[in-house]
């Protein structure tokens, strides 16, 4: 039986600290993930991966453990972080200084192409693009500003992650992989205004290099029924879900006809122009996925609803797609 590989790392602090302890505590509360405490050690638990803090004599380990380095890496990164906040600093047993960020990858752009009139799809490629088809359907399409050259987030001697400031600070955009093959992936842009995404796709960038980072952002819905509602930002998530969630799916969508394309066609979906409407009119039981991403108003709106209707946060994602 082949066994999944535990990727670990431990940092020390200097002095046993109940600072740590609620600092580690105050997180986990702010998170809302798993925390256990015994006399012996706290532990959270957050994206698969465990941070243990562990009290001695003349100090506390903070050991990590995840089944992905590029996890190591961004859990060291919080952990610094969080005890920094408490005036803590942590030694940790080895930091790769001066390397890229955890998870990001350099891309090549192969080809700009237009599918519908709303959307621009973009094609770049890594010989480690199909670890973003893995697990989250998200990532981060890192730009530097027009007209600068890009400065990339390295790995801090502190293990800390220092990303570039003032002009050379990177547009952080996230978007869902559309599609995958042997060394490439597509990714979905719609087409808005005051979008330095749009304006950077409008420039034909291709052959430039880009980077991105990730995955992130959840994952397919595994849930045995799943209620999909979504605008056009929405879109190239939901068609991912429709295609690949194993239970039975059903989509209300908000979109220009001429951008649904195949999808209109899919006994699976219903059109709307009012999404909280269609949510609220939706018969839902206690037990079935709910997946909401539109603009902030409306996740608020759709949030609250379901909140209202007694709806357990673990069988729902709602998400603000836009402002």
């Amino acid at each position: 039986m082949a066994h999944l590989r535990t990727y670990r790392s431990t940092g020390l602090i200097a002095q046993s600290s109940g600072a740590a302890i609620a600092a580690l505590k105050a997180r986990a509360a702010a998170w809302d993930v798993p925390l256990t405490e015994t006399h012996e050690e706290l532990t959270m638990s957050v994206w698969g991966c465990e941070l243990r803090l562990v009290p001695h004599v003349d100090g506390m380990s903070v050991d990590l453990s995840a089944p992905e380095e590029r996890l190591i890496g961004n859990l060291r990164d919080s952990a610094t972080e969080i005890f920094a906040e408490v005036g803590l600093d942590i030694a940790w047993d080895r930091v790769d200084a001066g390397a890229l960020a955890p998870g990001l990858s350099l891309m090549r752009v192969l080809r700009v192409t237009r599918p519908s009139p709303g959307f621009v799809r973009v094609r770049i490629a890594a010989p480690d693009a199909a670890r973003f088809t893995e697990g989250s359907m998200h990532f981060r399409l890192l730009l530097p500003p027009k007209g600068r050259e890009p400065v990339w987030p390295r790995v801090q001697p502190t293990g800390r992650v220092g990303w570039p400031e003032g002009p050379d600070s990177l547009h952080r955009a996230v978007y869902t992989v559309a599609d995958h093959g042997p060394g490439w992936l597509d990714f979905d842009i719609f087409r808005h205004d005051r979008s330095p995404t749009c304006d950077w796709v409008n420039g034909d960038p291709t052959g430039q290099t880009v980077a991105i980072i990730g995955p992130g952002g959840g994952g397919i819905p595994t849930a045995a029924r799943v209620h999909l509602f979504g605008d056009q930002t929405a879109l190239p998530a939901i068609r991912r879900i429709l295609s690949e969630a194993p239970g039975q799916v059903t989509a209300t969508i908000r979109c220009a006809s001429a951008d649904l394309g195949d999808t209109a066609s899919d006994p699976r979906v219903a059109v709307s122009d009012d999404l909280t409407a269609a949510l609220s009119t939706t018969a839902i039981a206690p037990t079935e996925f709910v997946w909401f991403a539109a603009s902030a108003d409306e996740a608020r709106a759709a949030r609250k609803h379901l909140q209202s209707r007694g709806h357990d946060k673990k069988d729902m994602t709602v998400a603000a797609y836009w402002s």
